[in-house]
């Protein structure tokens, strides 16, 4: 038996998405002849029907179904190791693929990608922004070499996905100049009930602490009169700007609106009795510190690469530059 090619598994794919011998060949610069002789070739060699012809048209047939997942499976694998062999060149090129949750793309992971492309100029990284359970996702699919994200790993990926921590930051209540609590500056617990709110979308890392620090002070968010949900933290921003609604976001994000003073971070009296405050002070403020988490997965094969980035985000959050 011969076996089948590398060649023939590219061919028969094309002609898979196709669905038509001539688009195929035109597809891979190949001629019609070459591309009907590998798909023969395959069905010879297996005994098998990769596809029906039907008049002019063709259909694939059941043992095409099942040659097209593993066939896909296959190459991709092959193009994993030929990205391992020639990053193993002192690092000289290759590709990184990143996925990152929004505000840590927009706002935290910059300055590391810039400090990591300084030091490896003829690397390319792809990074890819979305919310934080579509990252999770991503990264457990083999989407992305490495994750980030600010929420949690839901329990269903947890056995896939190994997480550990690469930096921090504060979410931070806020409101716009029409707000009555801009004039306050401060607010206790009970007060976060008696205004409206506008807020991240349901898998969204933010949104994800925010109601985890409403359970830790005892609020259910189903008290919150919500009025507006977005899937970014710009849009909710720009909502509250000009409006009378509140939000929970990163302090990342307002940094620049809060020195211009278009928008004021609350801070939060937790006044409730046992809340750790010393005697002398009579209340604490409530903070929201959230961790950034580094994904990756447990068992699929780790390029140089990737292990050389991860190491950079763990040796800047040690070093206090998180």
């Amino acid at each position: 038996m011969a076996g089948m090619t590398l060649e023939q598994l590219k061919i028969f794919l094309a002609v898979a998405q196709q669905l038509h011998f001539t688009r195929a060949a035109e597809e891979l610069y190949i001629t019609q002849p070459a591309v009907s002789a590998a798909i023969h070739n395959l069905e010879q060699e297996y005994g098998v029907k990769l596809f029906h012809r039907i008049g002019r048209h063709i259909e694939i047939a059941e043992a095409g179904k099942l040659l097209q997942m593993e066939a896909q499976k296959i190459l991709d694998q092959v193009s994993l190791t030929e990205r391992g062999l020639r990053e193993l060149n002192n690092l000289q090129r290759g590709e990184l693929k990143l996925g990152s949750s929004l505000t840590i793309g927009n706002y935290w992971l910059p300055s590391k990608i810039s400090e990591f492309k300084s030091r490896y100029p003829g690397i390319q990284i792809d990074c890819s922004l979305a919310n934080t359970e579509e990252i999770c996702v991503g990264t457990a699919t083999g989407q992305f070499d490495l994750g980030l994200v600010e929420g949690d790993v839901k329990p269903a990926l947890q056995n896939t996905l190994e997480y550990e921590i690469v930096g921090s930051d504060r979410l931070q209540i806020v409101v716009g100049q029409k707000h009555p609590w801009f004039e306050w500056g401060e607010i206790d617990l009970t007060q976060l009930t008696k205004t409206l709110w506008v807020m991240r979308e349901p898998g969204s890392g933010t949104q994800q602490r925010f109601e985890e620090a409403l359970q830790n002070w005892g609020i259910n968010l189903s008290e919150l009169n919500v009025i507006l949900v977005f899937n970014s933290g710009e849009m909710t921003k720009a909502a509250i700007e000009d409006g009378v609604g509140a939000i929970g976001i990163s302090e990342l994000m307002v940094k620049k609106e809060i020195q211009l003073g278009t928008l004021r971070t609350i801070r939060v009296i937790d006044n409730r009795e046992g809340n750790g405050a010393m005697p002398t002070a009579g209340y604490a403020y409530a903070e929201i510190v959230r961790p950034f988490f580094k994904l990756k997965h447990r068992q699929r094969f780790q390029t140089a690469l990737s292990k050389v980035f991860e190491q950079m985000l763990i040796s800047s959050m040690l070093d206090g530059s998180h």
